[in-house]
């Protein structure tokens, strides 16, 4: 069974390539045509409208639909700071597209050399290099525009990198929280269940079709003189509590 389960899951990832592939060149054509040339804020936000119909179409076509709830805690007229937890490779590609509204994405720089892909990944992305202290010093500044003057949400990975431990949450990072307190922008929580399920980071080339969810919960205010450590952990709590009670 276990080898029937292995053999799938390769068969299911190279579907899962050739969908995408195919999906991309296709959604390429509007954005190019009626998006890429326009300036920001409202060229992410045509990318991340379009980019809803096309990874619709794409995860349902790989047997992973996604749900969505929540998304009545964004206020229209406010933009936010999305704070999501982070298991697997799928978990940006569902996240962003279903932010209300135009968002961008923390992103690794590395993903945007990728032909044609890149091209749309840097539309979408606060692009750092993490081995860089300018990178990320960098990038902080480019958050702050993107709230600030763009008036886009900011998308988040608090924990940094991939969860691989048994934990439900790893350690936060104090940058999205003190990006919340300096720039006066509510944090909205996403909670993301069963990406680890799909694609697994410790086993290559595999994919194992699931239905996916990701849960918004209420705005989350900095207090007064609530330091940037006393609402990362706030907000953890609150994300590991929800996680554990839903998974």
């Amino acid at each position: 069974m276990r080898i029937l389960k292995a053999i799938l899951g390769r068969i299911m990832a190279t579907w899962a390539i050739l969908m995408f592939v195919i999906t991309l060149l296709i959604f390429m054509i509007p954005f190019l045509l009626f998006g890429y040339f326009q300036p920001d804020p409202k060229k992410t936000s045509r990318f991340i409208s379009m980019a809803r119909v096309w990874m619709a179409v794409y995860l349902t076509s790989i047997g992973c639909p996604l749900r969505v709830r929540g998304k009545e805690h964004f206020k229209k007229g406010e933009n936010y700071v999305v704070v999501c937890n982070h298991n697997s490779l799928m978990d940006v590609p569902i996240s962003s597209p279903s932010i209300p509204g135009g968002n961008k994405t923390i992103a690794k720089s590395e993903m945007a050399k990728v032909p044609v892909f890149g091209l749309l990944y840097q539309t979408g992305s606060v692009l750092v290099d993490r081995k860089s202290e300018k990178s990320r010093k960098d990038s902080y500044v480019k958050m702050r525009n993107v709230l600030e003057n763009l008036k886009l949400h900011m998308c988040i990975y608090p924990e940094g990198t991939r969860n691989q431990t048994d934990q439900p949450l790893k350690s936060f990072h104090d940058g999205a929280f003190r990006l919340s307190i300096e720039t006066g922008k509510a944090i909205i929580p996403g909670i993301i269940f069963n990406t680890r399920k799909v694609l697994p980071a410790s086993i290559p080339f595999y994919l194992m079709p699931h239905r996916l969810k990701i849960d918004f919960l209420p705005a989350i205010t900095p207090l007064p003189n609530e330091t940037t450590a006393e609402l990362r952990d706030r907000v953890h709590a609150i994300m590991e509590a929800y996680y554990v009670k839903n998974r």
